[in-house]
């Protein structure tokens, strides 16, 4: 009976033991999550890949110019395939917005503001799609997969 009690005692505290212990982990925010510095890895522009790194193909080999800078919590850096560099603010809205905010110069056809649907991301890979047409490439809709290097 000693026995019996003692394996059930046992079961029991062993088995809050495992509950408390395997708690999921704390997921991060996007906004942390996505605080690097990013750059080309393939660019789409409506549809068609124009840039695969290390591709010797592309029909935009410039992209391996681009570089987006989120690793500051406010401040944006962006160069873009021409190598036209951009600073300014960003943020994200909600769990799938990045929108880079007075950014200086002002980039062709906008007001200051460049905002992307992040589709989706992870450690080391992140995929925007700009959400207006990008004048500077002859109004195409541009899908990026960014790599943290």
């Amino acid at each position: 009976m000693k026995k019996s009690l003692f394996a059930t005692l046992f079961a029991i505290l062993l088995m809050s033991v495992l509950v408390i212990g395997c708690k999921p982990a704390a997921k991060q925010p996007v906004s942390e999550r996505i605080a690097k510095v990013w750059t080309a890895r393939t660019v789409d522009e409506n549809n068609t890949t124009v840039f695969t790194r290390g591709g010797t193909n592309n029909v935009r080999p410039a992209y391996s110019n681009f570089r987006l800078d989120l690793s500051s919590p406010t401040a944006v850096n962006l160069r873009e395939f021409d190598n036209s560099s951009f600073s300014g603010q960003w943020e994200v809205q909600g769990e799938n917005k990045l929108i880079l905010k007075n950014l200086n110069p002002q980039p062709t056809g906008t007001n200051g503001t460049i905002e992307f649907t992040i589709n989706t991301i992870s450690d080391n890979e992140l995929k925007l799609t700009r959400t207006t047409a990008s004048q500077k490439t002859g109004g195409t809709m541009n899908v990026y997969t960014l790599s943290n290097p």
